[in-house]
């Protein structure tokens, strides 16, 4: 996985690549732990001064920011907001309010929302909680082995064809032996990872929205800030793209040169350092600040901005295109289910959940990518990491 809004992201997407080739080296968790921090806290300082410049320039009253944990708080906000009562947002809000329980409210979110002085939502940010990382992370890298797997399949059919003197196109393979053939090269794609062979493709693992922002406005406000959003000069507009479907946005990927200085020194004077005494780094050492962590870091980083009108957010956390209904549309839609892309996700996971725990050492890796797992084996891994261990037996 290619994170574009961290700063370390060419380190880590080396040791995501070394640990899938089951390549674990003896700093490893410290490495993984203090690039969770610094970048993290990066990312959501970036996000925090993004939607400031952007709301500022098209509110004049002051805004509030509000930190939220669970989708619940976000889909409560939008009952209270009610910037336009058209009948279609009415109506699921009254849908809401009879059955909360059935709108997925206690999903977590690493969010933070901005408010007016009323209380009605303006926009929000947030970074991807860790299990959704692993989750997109295994989308990309299924699809990009899947295409490998496809290429290799493809020869061997070939070489049959020519074994045949016929045209590949004429060749009839019996269901069984394309199942064998599709095996086969699966297998041949997991021993160049166990061998270290393999080539990571970067732009196919490459995930821009680790990092977003989301605003609420009309039609006109939103078309201003677009121009804003073009205009930079703080950032530059890489990719953008309009949903039209019943999940209605603009999404703009954002180049943006942080602010080093004033991430250090927000860092310093939050006392950021007490969020993170449960990772295993003394206070000590954490209370000196994250300056030289970063001293090779990326001076620029990837995040996305969304623009949506009140109607169509509404829209997409109580309605037809509810947020949670198109993550499991995304799961059950996956073109290669194999055991790869499983383990994938699983090791991805256990690499997230090892930069969160209070352990920095880790002596070998639970999970290898020509291996065959359950999830309860990646839950039991992870648990360890917390010192809890399994449930006792019924008997």
């Amino acid at each position: 996985m290619y994170l574009s809004g961290f700063v370390h992201r060419e380190e880590l997407f080396e040791l995501t690549r070394r640990w899938l080739c089951a390549r674990l080296e003896p700093d490893d968790g410290l490495l993984i732990t203090r690039t969770l921090i610094c970048d993290g806290f990066v990312l959501g300082e970036t996000l925090e001064a993004i939607i400031r410049k952007l709301l500022a320039a098209f509110h004049q009253e002051s805004f509030e920011l509000k930190r939220i944990h669970f989708k619940g708080e976000l889909r409560e906000t939008l009952c209270k907001s009610l910037q336009e009562q058209t009948p279609r947002v009415l109506e699921l809000i009254q849908d809401y309010r009879k059955r909360p329980e059935f709108y997925y409210k206690d999903v977590p979110i690493n969010g933070v929302m901005a408010l007016d002085q009323n209380g009605r939502l303006l926009g929000l940010y947030r970074l991807k909680r860790p299990r959704r990382i692993a989750e997109k992370a295994n989308r990309y890298i299924a699809n990009w082995i899947f295409q490998m797997v496809q290429e290799k399949a493809r020869r061997l059919a070939e070489e049959r064809a020519r074994v045949l003197r016929i045209p590949l196109e004429l060749l009839l393979t019996p269901e069984e032996e394309m199942a064998q053939e599709f095996i086969r090269a699966e297998k041949e794609i997991a021993e160049s990872f166990r061998d270290g062979r393999i080539q990571m493709d970067r732009s196919a693992l490459t995930i821009n929205d680790i990092g977003g922002i989301k605003i609420v406005a009309d039609q006109q406000t939103l078309a201003r800030m677009e121009e804003v959003l073009e205009e930079g000069p703080y950032w530059e507009v890489v990719e953008k793209e309009e949903y039209k479907g019943e999940y209605r946005a603009k999404s703009f990927i954002l180049k943006h040169r942080w602010d080093k200085d004033g991430v250090c020194k927000a860092f310093m004077e939050k006392e950021a350092w007490k969020r993170y005494l449960n990772r295993g780094i003394p206070e000590g050492e954490l209370a000196k600040g994250i300056g030289p962590w970063l001293e090779d870091a990326s001076p620029e980083l990837y995040l996305e901005v969304m623009f949506s009108t009140f109607p169509d957010m509404v829209e997409s956390e109580l309605g037809s295109c509810i947020h949670e209904e198109r993550i499991l549309a995304q799961r059950d839609t996956r073109v290669y289910k194999g055991y790869i892309p499983a383990n994938v996700e699983f090791l991805v996971e256990y690499l997230f959940s090892v930069g969160l725990s209070p352990k920095t050492q880790i002596d070998s890796l639970p999970i290898l990518l020509w291996g065959r797992y359950l999830p309860e084996t990646m839950i039991s891994k992870i648990r360890a990491l917390y010192g809890v261990g399994e449930n006792g037996p019924l008997y």
